[in-house]
């Protein structure tokens, strides 16, 4: 792969001020870094609309990028290079320029569950508070237990453990990749992603994002994984498909099974009708008609 000229050889990589944002900034510095040794990545931290107004609920959160549009700004203004997103963030629609030039290897994608004195899920007591921002993860809660109140929740990783710790929720539920990337997991409590809780589309996954066709592009496809890829991209086809975005309330996962074969799940809550839920196993090279038979048997 060609290397851009040794004088653009300082290549600014935007990412949001939270710590999580910034571990998984260092996380994609350090892979290119690796790869292109003469080349460096400085980081440039930005203010997201997201993180701001972390009052307000997902559901009230209209419109899209909340937590990518700043990033995607800097980076169309000359600001960086690129910007380094939570996938699962982005909208399934980019600014015209910018595409994903690589998704980064995938963290482990399910949701947890993490509860006061780390006591098993199964023996919280009826009743018990489960805080999420989620309406994915709260329809999901409701029909693990249905004798569970889910409250809404939002914050950072600490804040939301800190609801437990100090005994004003029984237990929160949150993604298992960002504990992880924040060594926070030790008393996490995966739940199953098919049958338990379904993950967000492209949840675990980092994305990459830069101006198409750019020298930046090129040096950040070197250090993406194609197995994520394949997979990201079919669960953000289902996103796309039903036209939703964070406030829907759909889970996907695409499980790799083996070198080539992949069942991909999807699972929607929408008010005031059954939960809908389907599956499809195939191969890498048929996610996109999984993707579209998927989203026609969640309608």
């Amino acid at each position: 792969m060609r290397a851009p000229a040794p004088s653009e050889a300082t290549h600014p990589i935007v990412t949001r001020r939270s710590v999580l944002a910034r571990v998984q900034t260092d996380e994609a510095c350090h892979r290119l870094a690796a790869h292109w040794p003469a080349h460096r990545f400085p980081t440039v931290a930005v203010d997201s609309r997201g993180d701001e107004a972390q009052e307000l609920a997902v559901v009230s959160m209209t419109g899209t990028g909340w937590f990518t549009a700043a990033l995607e700004a800097a980076v169309l203004e000359g600001r960086g290079e690129a910007a380094v997103h939570s996938a699962k963030d982005l909208p399934t629609e980019m600014p015209p320029g910018l595409a994903v030039a690589a998704y980064l290897p995938r963290a482990d994608p399910r949701d947890v569950l993490v509860t006061v004195g780390g006591q098993p899920w199964r023996a919280l007591p009826s009743g018990a508070r489960v805080g999420t921002g989620s309406p994915r993860r709260a329809f999901q809660l409701r029909a693990l237990r249905p004798d569970w109140e889910v409250v809404p929740l939002r914050g950072n990783v600490d804040t939301r453990l800190g609801h437990v710790a100090e005994g004003r929720l029984e237990a929160v539920c949150v993604a298992l990749a960002g504990l992880r990337r924040l060594g926070r997991e030790a008393t996490a409590q995966p739940l199953d992603p098919e049958w338990e809780c379904v993950p967000a589309p492209a949840q675990g996954a980092i994305a990459i994002q830069a101006r198409a066709d750019s020298p930046m592009a090129e040096l950040a496809a070197a250090v993406g994984d194609p197995v994520t890829q394949a997979c990201v991209v079919a669960e953000r086809l289902v996103l796309q498909g039903l036209g939703g975005g964070c406030r829907l309330p759909l889970g996907v996962l695409a499980r790799p099974l083996g070198p080539e074969a992949v069942r991909l799940v999807g699972i929607l809550g929408l008010p005031g009708r059954p939960v809908r839920r389907a599956a499809r196993d195939g191969g890498l090279a048929d996610l996109g008609r999984m993707a579209a038979e998927l989203v026609e048997a969640l309608r």
